[in-house]
């Protein structure tokens, strides 16, 4: 397998923890809340997820339990900014670090223990493709993301549910106005957010790479929250975003296999500056920013 062919064949499982987190955290903001906790639930739920897998033999319940462990502390964010009206930001970056160590002291039994990761799932004939018939040869979760990600681009802007979430987010006092629930949208978006957050942390310690390792999020959740910033909030971006990220991160591999005398530290780098290079350009179109900014982001509601 040549360098193309590698990037291509894992690029789309490179980008699916990033992806998962990032579309839920998109949902979140969407109704307005800022959730910086991203990265501890991620972590929480890789530990959880493996743990289970590796004691059941059951990704399904790894998967599950991954869920429920990132929505229970997510659930925990929402009482801090929601019930006590916060700060979302200190309260975020509290409930990350939560996050983190209690994935650390749950995994501290299993670490560097490895199981058996899912199979991968060839789509009919273009599978078959040339060059890029790589690319329809993934996990089953890969594709539950891509039907997930379409599913959510149609409730947000085609459903009475997504209509609430942004008029939520955009001004929650003449939502309220009108009857819905501003609390109960933005916990159940928080919720949602956290469940995806733990179920992505789960992807990459049970499939992607299938074993545990305290750390291995390695800053996944922080890149899913540009990824945000980066698709402007629009689901098409950021998994375009997500894909590009998943890329760039397979080019540290295929450079050291290629034997280019490049440190691995410096290639390693490389996803993130270029990550912070597109959100500095991004942001300098304030007028592109300004349209797509949710108007009551981080902001906290009264009623």
């Amino acid at each position: 397998m040549n360098a193309v062919d590698f990037i291509l064949a894992g690029m789309l499982a490179a980008a699916t923890p990033m992806l998962l987190a990032a579309l839920g955290e998109m949902v979140v903001e969407r109704s307005g809340v800022l959730n910086l906790g991203l990265e501890g639930m991620m972590a929480l739920g890789a530990a959880l997820g493996f743990i289970t897998t590796y004691s059941t033999g059951s990704h399904a319940l790894g998967f599950v339990v991954a869920a429920l462990g990132g929505a229970a502390l997510s659930l925990l964010f929402a009482l801090i900014v929601l019930g006590f009206v916060a700060n979302q930001v200190a309260a975020g970056l509290a409930i990350g670090i939560l996050g983190t160590g209690l994935s650390s002291l749950f995994g501290k039994n299993f670490e560097s223990l490895t199981i058996d990761g899912l199979p991968k799932l060839a789509l009919p004939g273009l599978s078959d493709l040339p060059v890029v018939g790589v690319l329809f040869v993934q996990d089953a979760v890969v594709w539950a993301t891509a039907v997930l990600a379409l599913a959510i681009w149609a409730v947000m802007t085609h459903s009475k549910l997504g209509l609430i979430i942004r008029a939520v987010g955009e001004n929650p006092h003449a939502a309220r106005a009108i009857g819905f629930g501003v609390l109960r949208v933005r916990c159940g978006a928080i919720a949602f957010g956290g469940a995806l957050a733990g179920i992505a942390g789960a992807y990459a310690s049970t499939v992607y790479t299938p074993l545990w390792a305290d750390g291995m999020i390695a800053g996944r959740g922080w890149i899913a929250l540009a990824l945000v910033v980066f698709g402007t909030w629009m689901t098409g971006r950021v998994v375009f975003g997500a894909v590009l990220f998943g890329a760039l991160s397979l080019g540290e591999l295929t450079t050291q296999a290629a034997g280019v005398n490049i440190p691995s530290q410096l290639l390693a780098c490389v996803p993130y500056v270029v990550t912070i290079l597109m959100l500095a350009v991004i942001s300098s179109n304030r007028r592109r920013m300004r349209l797509n900014t949710i108007a009551s982001l981080g902001q906290p509601f009264e009623r």
